[in-house]
């Protein structure tokens, strides 16, 4: 996923402007997500579901219509067979998400989980998923890891959710965990949106590492 990581990063580049871009990597990820649900979206959609303002809409969709990603017509953007194909490979990894209720494991009032299909490889000790996680406002992050049918901590092999019976029913209904994947939980105190930006970056930020 180097390869994919790296080509969001050139979309979000200013391309020969001198302009400050006001959206990052995470905001064209989320873009793609959206436009892979719908099959038309709005300019206005987008300032809405991004929390980034028109003008920086209309640049990220330029930039990817420069990579050939997307198009435009009068019912809105939508994405280019160039563009599914590039998409998929990011929902081929990154398979589910979801929000969970404040726990153990998760104590701010807004939560949001990231499944990374088989990448529990890759995970050191959590700490690095925490810290991209933080770049992005979030007040914490917890990396789990799913072996042997149950979920760990990195480095430890008991059941990080033993005691937590209704947030391991979440995690299994909702990311349909497998052997070898692995879950980014971050936090925020006062913003869902926060917990799934931070999320993403810290999917992304691992992904380029991997």
């Amino acid at each position: 996923m180097q390869k994919e990581v790296k080509k969001l990063l050139n979309i979000v580049t200013r391309k020969g402007s001198s302009k400050i871009l006001t959206f990052s990597t995470p905001h064209v990820f989320k873009a793609l997500q959206i436009l892979s649900k719908q099959k038309y979206v709005s300019r206005i959609s987008f300032c809405s579901e991004l929390h980034i303002g028109e003008g920086a809409v209309r640049t990220m969709i330029s930039h990817l219509k420069q990579d050939g990603l997307v198009d435009s017509i009068r019912d809105g953007t939508f994405l280019t067979p160039k563009g599914k194909k590039f998409t998929k490979k990011f929902s081929d990894v990154i398979t589910s998400q979801c929000t969970i209720e404040s726990c153990n494991i998760a104590r701010e009032k807004y939560n949001h989980a990231f499944l990374v299909k088989n990448h529990a490889g890759i995970i050191c000790n959590g700490m690095d998923q925490r810290d991209f996680a933080i770049l992005y406002g979030a007040k914490s992050a917890t990396t789990l890891l799913f072996e042997s049918n149950h979920f760990v901590f990195p480095n430890e092999s008991k059941d990080a959710l033993a005691d937590d019976s209704k947030t391991k029913e979440t995690l299994l209904e909702k990311l349909k965990p497998e052997e070898n994947d692995a879950v980014i939980i971050t936090s925020s105190s006062d913003d869902p949106f926060v917990a799934e930006i931070s999320a993403i970056n810290s999917v992304l930020c691992t992904l380029a590492i991997s």
